[in-house]
């Protein structure tokens, strides 16, 4: 988020900063249970085939009407500021995006004091942010939902509309090899987390003097244990593709690290995806590529992203589905995510 190292707050507030009644927050995967991931992506699967049917309800767009949903983003974004809007307009909210250059946040306001302001007058904040301490500032402070719509450790909503994706393709996901070929961040860091509890074993190609996320990895591991499932870190693509059905990367670069393309590029040596690859790593013949967009030619050829075994369309869509089922579940269910 940005800078507010020389903007202070006070906080007179009866001795005590805790809000009356805390709402339930979308911060990752991790803090979910399995039975509550699936429910998200079963609600989003519902919104797919009510929004695909044509046929609208007048109770659903009503759920949220003349209420006021927030996108507070200090980041640039297609999928997700599209997604977050349609999402609220689904349920009959007001979307408000906040940009960066739109607020006071950062200028002469300090995270404290708009969170506040913001909270007070809207259902939830949608909030695609830089640094994770963002998102944990922002739930500490906000009295309605945070919804993590991007930060530098996680991606939820992402994996929400990946596992939709992989759940409409292969019919069921238990049992299947997801591939991850690419940079260790935030989309992996969740996908990871919600591929194995959906019961996919994760396999994760990342170069070597780049380091996976502690935490990620210890919880990655307890639930691959609990569940009979492998997951597995190496350096070598070929190694991780043997038997993938669904093989997934993402940018190598990303906003704000331009200056380090030659170094990435030089470092990421050997890991794009192309025909070759996958033919040299044994993939399933069964198998699909997926991506999150935006795409770079360095991170996949063209002959493996437009091919037929390419969903990312249908992936990117599915972000819209993946939205409304967070707002369903954390807004209008109230963070009840097994209520019907």
């Amino acid at each position: 988020m940005m800078a507010v190292k020389t903007i202070t707050s006070k906080r007179f507030i009866s001795g005590t900063t805790a809000l009356k009644s805390a709402p339930r927050h979308l911060v990752s995967i991790s803090h979910l249970t399995n039975d509550e991931f699936g429910s998200l992506v079963s609600k989003a699967e519902k919104f797919k085939k009510i929004v695909k049917s044509g046929e609208t309800s007048i109770e659903n767009h009503q759920k949220l009407l003349g209420k006021l949903v927030a996108l507070l983003f200090t980041k640039r974004s297609t999928r997700t500021r599209i997604s977050s809007e349609g999402a609220a307009a689904f349920f009959g909210a007001q979307p408000m995006f906040l940009g960066k250059d739109d607020i006071q946040l950062g200028v002469n306001e300090s995270v404290y004091d708009t969170t506040r302001v913001i909270s007070s007058m809207t259902s939830c904040i949608f909030a695609r942010v830089d640094k994770h301490q963002d998102i944990l500032d922002l739930a500490k402070d906000s009295s309605v939902p945070i919804i993590n719509s991007l930060c530098d450790k996680y991606h939820p909503l992402q994996s929400i509309a990946d596992l939709l994706t992989i759940k409409e393709t292969f019919g069921s996901t238990q049992g299947l090899k997801l591939t991850w070929i690419g940079d260790a961040n935030n989309v992996i860091n969740d996908l990871a987390i919600a591929s194995l509890r959906s019961g996919i074993n994760v396999s994760i190609a990342i170069p070597k003097g780049i380091e996976f996320d502690s935490d990620v990895k210890i919880l990655a591991e307890k639930l691959a244990k609990d569940s009979n499932l492998t997951f597995e870190i190496v350096n070598d693509p070929v190694q991780a593709l043997p038997n993938a059905n669904i093989i997934v990367t993402d940018t190598w670069i990303s906003m704000g690290e331009e200056s380090q393309k030659v170094a990435k590029l030089k470092q990421f040596a050997g890991y794009q995806i192309t025909q070759d690859l996958l033919k040299a790593g044994k993939v399933a013949s069964n198998w699909k590529f997926m991506h999150c967009l935006p795409r770079h030619q360095e991170e996949v050829a063209d002959d493996v992203f437009y091919s037929e075994n390419s969903v990312v369309f249908e992936e990117a869509e599915n972000r819209l589905y993946a939205a409304m089922a967070a707002l369903e579940g954390f807004v209008i269910n109230k963070g009840d995510l097994l209520k019907n």
